[in-house]
């Protein structure tokens, strides 16, 4: 098997399990607790708020990108390569890949959490790697699908640096209802990782099973938040939108 086509088989495997990232994350992130100084992972609300802050611009990332998006494109429910058209109007004449420079930075705040510089090397090549053969697997079946006009939009955007210089509207309306719809399981994630960490934490450094306030509001307010949606979401059609 050529190398170009081994590249394609690892990124659609790798696609189509992507739902394991968070744990091959998570698992790594609290062994590491455990072993680091206790001195450097104490609780640190200052920190912790950045760090929960750098992760929620992250999620609005893919808020923004959601909201905007028609049916059959991008999604974390798609378990196989889809795409019924190719966007590239509003954010994605920004940035070819923003729903991954949105996980990136989901990600970004719990491994900021660890205190570690290598943790955050470690991260950022996994992080790399991981995506570069999703990318690649994307591209070459949006290629083989749109052709040209593919080849003219990936010159003119770069896949995961952002430019404005060829900024163009949406050609869509945002909605807000899609993204609650389609992102609510994402934020919900988001606070039971930072609250896991939390409590991993303070069982290392303390020897007591406990979480911080802070978290503790937090993973009650996602709480609350998942299970007013999922009722929207199962029980309703009020999140349905045409063509979303």
């Amino acid at each position: 098997m050529s190398l170009v086509h081994e590249l394609e088989k690892s990124g659609n495997w790798l696609f189509r399990h992507r739902s394991w990232l968070p744990v091959v994350i998570l698992v790594p992130a609290v062994i590491w607790l455990f072993i680091a100084n206790r001195s450097v992972i104490y609780f640190n609300y200052t920190w912790e708020i950045v760090c929960i802050l750098v992760s929620v611009a992250g999620e609005l990332l893919r808020s923004y990108t959601v909201g905007y998006l028609p049916l059959n494109t991008s999604g974390r429910q798609v378990i196989d390569q889809l795409a019924d058209e190719l966007n590239t109007t509003g954010i994605y004449s920004i940035v070819r890949n923003p729903l991954y420079l949105g996980n990136f930075l989901i990600w970004l705040g719990p491994v900021m959490f660890l205190r570690s510089v290598w943790c955050l090397i470690v991260f950022i090549l996994a992080f790399w790697l991981y995506y570069e053969r999703i990318i690649f697997a994307e591209e070459q079946y949006l290629r083989r699908k749109f052709g040209e006009t593919y080849d003219i939009w990936a010159f003119r955007v770069k896949a995961v640096i952002p430019s404005f210089r060829h900024y163009t509207k949406p050609a869509l309306p945002f909605s807000f209802r899609n993204v609650l719809r389609r992102e609510y399981k994402s934020v919900v994630n988001l606070f039971i990782v930072f609250a896991i960490l939390d409590l991993v934490r303070n069982i290392a450094v303390t020897g007591r099973v406990y979480m911080e306030p802070l978290y503790v509001t937090l993973l009650v307010a996602a709480g609350i938040f998942w299970a007013v949606v999922r009722y929207l979401v199962k029980r309703t059609r009020f999140l349905q939108v045409d063509g979303r």
